[in-house]
């Protein structure tokens, strides 16, 4: 478990960097140079994401702290479904940018909130819980510093066809992945 927490933190810390440390980005940016912060930052995450995908794999027996009923699983692979939207929305134009200023980060707190409804263990609480947190955390801080909201512009409708399509496509292949990726069959 130490080792997911661990990874879960410095992913977390890594991100946080520009919201919470810009002194120490500016010094560390002064030191390397962009392309050498971007690769250290490139570099930790890696590290980050290596952590809690062995952190995770390495807890054999998770340990049951709460059994929703069997909708909630529904549910939650529906909520998937439309994190994955907004992940695939966050790198393009969109209507979704009309009213969500942040749709990757919303994404990935949608996609651990459904994660925690599908799954009650010890493991799937840290991991998602801490994602979840970090999400919600990173788009306070975000829009702390960055102040005033400007809307993208909206695109036309075959863009969002295009955008679901995307989504589509993606979920369906992470949920064929799901047993070789995340080591669980997605049921």
């Amino acid at each position: 478990m130490a080792l997911l927490i661990t990874g879960i933190l410095l992913w977390s810390l890594v991100h946080l960097i520009p919201a919470i440390a810009q002194p120490l980005k500016q010094s560390l940016l002064g030191k390397l140079g962009e392309n050498g912060y971007k690769g250290l930052f490139s570099l930790l995450l890696i590290g980050a994401i290596l952590m809690i995908v062995f952190g995770w794999r390495s807890i054999d027996q998770p340990t049951y702290l709460y059994t929703l009923p069997l909708w909630t699983r529904h549910l939650g692979m529906l909520l998937v479904l439309v994190a994955f939207i907004l992940f695939v929305a966050s790198g393009m134009p969109t209507r979704i940018k009309q009213v969500l200023r942040h749709p990757q980060l919303t994404g990935v707190a949608i996609w651990a909130g459904a994660h925690l409804l599908m799954n009650g263990d010890g493991r799937s609480l840290v991991l998602f819980g801490g994602m979840g947190i970090w999400a919600l955390l990173e788009i306070v801080l975000i829009n702390r510093r960055e102040g005033a909201w400007v809307k993208a512009d909206i695109p036309g409708i075959g863009q969002e066809v295009k955008i679901l399509v995307i989504s589509l496509v993606v979920f369906l292949a992470v949920m064929f992945a799901h047993p070789w990726l995340a080591g669980v069959a997605v049921r």
